[in-house]
């Protein structure tokens, strides 16, 4: 019976109203969100604090390919070697700006976006905390014992403190302790206060906001205006900074030539010291220190400077770091037909342990063919009984060129740049070398070489010191510095500042005490309440000079604590 009746039933879109309900549901009208409603909640998604701590994960995870791929900026023949070596990937990945990572379309697209979306976070915050400041504490709540943190005290009838006296006495502890007052007018027979502190907070909070949206703009304008270049400077030469002076010169964006100060820096001396009583690390580096001179531009005086590692100098707006240093042989080249082709320091590039360098010396003025040499540069050479040269030690006492020689095409007149530390001997002819009958080439101080079928010699002159600088101009990283360390204050201050709400409400009982409650509320988590509760109940009880504790004045003080009722 059952199941036939329930055979029997319809469902409404089945029963005699169908129609209708489909009818209805066609000519009902839904409403539509229109363009300016899409972007209100457009710029409602990307002012969200969830949307930007997405778009900073997401700068992160952007700047990843800035560290696997050479960067065109920093090295540009290495990217264009790299997308040499790979024609498959390489002309793909240039396409999609992975060798410009840092300026690319993309990169740029999730910095703004975070840096519109951080200020659509903080200044709606910034305008609500501001009007919570000026307004007034909320009112008190009926039934103060449902609050977190809840106590009663009693005054004896002899103790001559009416509630509105009680009140008051209140409201002068809290503002001592820091609150911000307000004493309502009594309800009915019930004086009444509401305080409130710890706005210092939200403060806090929008001071670490706001300062990720400056540390964003100190980094983009030391992107756009700032740049970086290196140059070594052997003993005796002198930098002034323009853009021929550099070795290497990485432009910002959009960084002028003319913005340029024209300093000057000659390197003095430099000196290494290395350790002489360790027996363990005989010949490691203890210090560096380069003496320069300088000058703030064509008119000002001379001034003695000391450069040292992590220790940079200041001149024009940039900082001068020393980065690395090493040898420089000093050595003459005459030609075929016994002209002075090349004369001055070789800087020797440091390839292992106690300076042991690499040396190239390109002679493209030789007649009548140009000449070449690539070896090795050892400060105190030692020689094995197999015949093998190598560094006993990092200190001049005993300096050696081991080289070999070319002759032919250099190559540089084809206008493709080269390394200067390496040589290409693909298009030369060899003269000197250990395999061939002429013999390699191995001088020592004042010493001089015939290369072989008259192309020439070579003298071993002396022997200079050099240093590595970076030059660095970025003018927005002091203001990173500043609002950095205004993000951690502003932190700090938001974690260990607790905003709190107290309310205290006075009444007379009809024998003539005077009763009070009082009642805490904190705003987000806070374990520290309860000890709060405490604190301000020994106050009001010395206030009116009676024991926190009921137990030891029975007759004038009452107490009950209640949580989370």
């Amino acid at each position: 019976m059952s199941e036939s009746v329930k055979s029997t039933k319809k469902s409404p879109a089945e029963g005699p109203d169908a129609g209708k309900l489909q009818q209805a549901k066609s000519d009902a009208a839904l409403p539509t969100l229109g363009v300016g409603g899409m972007l209100r909640w457009a710029w409602t998604q990307l002012t969200s604090m969830r949307t930007a701590l997405f778009l900073l994960l997401l700068l992160a995870v952007a700047a990843v390919p800035g560290s696997l791929f050479p960067q065109r900026p920093a090295n540009p023949a290495v990217v264009t070697d790299w997308i040499k070596n790979n024609p498959t990937s390489g002309p793909f990945l240039d396409a999609v700006q992975m060798f410009d990572v840092y300026s690319s379309a993309w990169f740029s697209a999730i910095y703004l976006l975070l840096f519109i979306s951080l200020i659509g976070c903080v200044t709606p915050r910034a305008i609500a905390h501001y009007k919570a400041m000026k307004s007034q504490p909320p009112r008190t709540p009926k039934r103060l014992s449902r609050l977190p943190e809840y106590g009663t005290l009693v005054l004896a009838a002899d103790a001559g403190i009416p509630a509105s006296k009680a009140i008051t006495d209140a409201a002068g502890v809290l503002k001592k302790r820091g609150y911000r007052v307000e004493v309502r007018d009594a309800d009915g027979d019930l004086p009444s206060l509401g305080a409130e502190r710890g706005f210092m907070k939200e403060v806090g909070n929008l001071i670490f906001h706001t300062s990720l949206i400056g540390v964003l703009v100190s980094v983009a304008i030391g992107g756009l205006f700032g740049y970086s270049g290196q140059r070594i400077l052997v003993e005796g030469d002198t930098f002034v900074n323009t853009l021929v002076g550099y070795d290497q010169f990485s432009p910002g964006t959009n960084f002028q030539s003319g913005w340029l100060q024209p300093y000057s820096v000659r390197l003095d001396k430099f000196q290494a010291t290395f350790d002489r009583e360790s027996p363990r690390k005989t010949g490691q580096p203890i210090d560096y220190t380069a003496e320069v001179t300088t000058k703030e531009n064509t008119d000002a005086p001379e001034k003695k400077e000391i450069l040292k590692v992590n220790d940079p100098i200041s001149l024009g707006g940039t900082s001068m770091y020393l980065t690395g240093n090493g040898y420089a042989p000093v050595v003459t080249v005459r030609d075929g037909e016994g002209n002075v082709a090349f004369q001055g320091p070789v800087t020797a590039k440091v390839q292992g342990d106690n300076y042991y360098s690499s040396v190239v010396i390109k002679v493209p003025d030789g007649k009548p063919d140009q000449l070449g040499f690539n070896g090795f540069f050892l400060p105190t050479a030692f020689e094995t009984e197999e015949g093998i040269s190598f560094s006993a030690d990092p200190a001049l006492a005993n300096p050696q060129l081991t080289l070999d020689s070319y002759y032919g095409d250099l190559g540089l007149d084809n206008g493709v740049p080269q390394n200067v530390f390496e040589l290409d001997v693909s298009d030369l002819t060899q003269l000197n070398g250990r395999k061939l009958e002429a013999g390699g080439i191995t001088l020592v101080l004042g010493q001089t070489a015939t290369l072989p079928e008259g192309k020439g010699s070579i003298t071993f002159d002396s022997v200079k010191k050099y240093v590595g600088v970076d030059i660095h101009h970025n003018p927005g990283q002091l203001y990173a510095l500043i609002f950095g360390l205004l993000a951690v204050a502003g932190l700090v201050t938001s974690l260990y500042i607790s905003r709190r709400r107290v309310w205290v409400r006075t009444g007379t009982h009809q024998d003539g005490r005077t009763m009070i409650e009082y009642g805490l509320l904190a705003r987000g988590e806070d374990h520290r309440l309860a000890g709060e509760a405490a604190a301000i109940r020994e106050l009001l009880a010395n206030e009116w000079q009676i024991s926190p504790h009921p137990s030891d004045t029975p007759d004038t003080v009452s107490s009950t604590t209640q949580k989370d009722q």
